[in-house]
């Protein structure tokens, strides 16, 4: 396979629903990591439709609506028929300014309304849990998630950074299409443990900042350091002394980039999705020029053993740092 619109799709779960191997994640979209333009969204929405990404990897969270209402308009004129359309509910907005956690029955049903009147659509085809809420039994959150899908409003289901038992229950009280994580090569310690149940239960691993959120791209790889006023420098990973401890790692990644005469965005990417066919990836990105260079991964050819070289070379643990703060470390992997 050479590029997205030849690509041999992957099916989510053991629902109708099928994508190619790379889709796109739009949390960019609502100014996370700078600000968006909307129109110049639109237009970039569907200049990654045209060239072949049908997976679009939304939330009620980002920029709490903004996103999914910036989607309605890209959406328009044909093209929504076009994508797996995928958006997420259960966090939530706390007075004060700090995030929450809900995912009470009678919230699920809410939030499904919400999202569908913003996207401007009648059905959500994978609708997922965007954090476990520990204080509510799994089985009821998915349990309303199902009613959705009984309903017609919701084609698949799936939930967030739930560690395996989660998945498990979850899984036996509706079949999930899909658990969505972080998964890159810079980060494996959970989703190893997360990709492991996953392929033994027919779920799809939808892996999210397959790049390390950009740690894995020529942008840091270049960088001596990174400036605190820099987004990302919010992220552990991209504090001083573990920034400099990873970008050990990732000139690796480079060197073996420049053999396969690659960059190491599109080398990560091989990698990834030729762990199998379980595996969607979605980076974000709201460039044209990077989005091309992540479909491009699709031409990369990697062996069974040139995989296995690829995963020793960045062994599980060795990255430096959490993926992300402490508080929100306490709602991941739940």
């Amino acid at each position: 396979m050479s590029d997205l619109k030849s690509a041999t799709k992957r099916q989510l779960g053991s629902s109708d629903l099928k994508c190619a191997p790379i889709g796109l994640g739009c949390m960019s979209f609502s100014g996370v990591y700078g600000a968006a333009d909307d129109d110049e969204t639109v237009d970039f929405v569907r200049y990654a439709i045209d060239k072949g990404i049908d997976f679009l990897d939304s939330s009620d969270m980002y920029g709490w609506g903004h996103n999914e209402d910036v989607l309605a308009r890209a959406l328009k004129d044909g093209y929504r028929d076009k994508v797996v359309l995928a958006t997420k509910f259960g966090q939530t907005q706390l007075e004060g300014g700090g995030m929450g956690v809900d995912g009470r029955p009678e919230y699920v049903i809410e939030a499904c309304e919400k999202s569908l009147q913003r996207l401007g659509t009648d059905v959500i085809d994978l609708y997922y849990q965007h954090r476990v809420d520990q204080d509510v039994p799994i089985e009821d959150t998915v349990g309303a998630m199902a009613k959705l899908v009984e309903q017609g409003k919701v084609k698949a289901i799936g939930i967030c950074e739930a560690k395996p038992e989660t998945i498990r229950r979850a899984h036996a009280t509706h079949p999930l299409a899909a658990v969505q994580s972080e998964f890159s090569l810079m980060y494996r310690v959970e989703a190893e443990q997360i990709y492991e149940t996953t392929s033994e239960l027919g779920i799809t691993f939808v892996a999210y900042s397959p790049l390390g959120r950009g740690i894995l791209t020529d942008q840091y790889i270049n960088a001596e350091t990174v400036d605190e006023n820099d987004p990302h420098y919010r992220h552990p990973r991209f504090n001083k002394d573990n920034f400099q401890a990873n970008r050990e790692l990732i000139l690796r990644v480079a060197a073996y980039a420049d053999k396969k005469g690659c960059t190491p965005a599109q080398l990560v990417l091989a990698w990834l999705i030729g762990r199998g066919d379980g595996i969607v990836a979605i980076p974000g990105t709201k460039r044209a020029e990077r989005l091309d260079e992540n479909a491009a991964a699709l031409g990369v050819d990697l062996s069974a053993a040139e995989v296995e070289e690829i995963s020793a070379m960045v062994p599980v643990g060795a990255a430096a740092g959490e993926r992300y703060p402490e508080a929100q470390m306490k709602k991941v992997f739940v």
